[in-house]
């Protein structure tokens, strides 16, 4: 049986790094780019942890700036 798991695609010039994705992940995947920021100036969102994302899309759910995408990827 083939294991899905998810892979998210952060805009990251849209992004004003507002943390919601960040709270609403339940696995810890996403973090706000500790030490670059977009032409905006804002930190965005990155996949600080890509390996526990489920493919839920509860970030892309509450982005208020719709800037992220999900997809899941089939394994195996």
């Amino acid at each position: 049986m083939a294991k899905i798991r998810g892979a998210v695609v952060v805009n990251e010039e849209r992004c004003k790094g507002c943390n919601l994705c960040v709270v609403a992940c339940p696995t810890s995947t996403l973090g706000l780019q500790p030490k670059e920021v977009n032409n905006r100036g804002y930190h965005y969102a990155f996949m600080a942890n890509p390996d526990a994302c489920i493919g839920c899309a509860s970030c892309a759910l509450v982005c208020p700036d719709a800037c992220i995408e999900v997809y899941k990827v089939r394994e195996g």
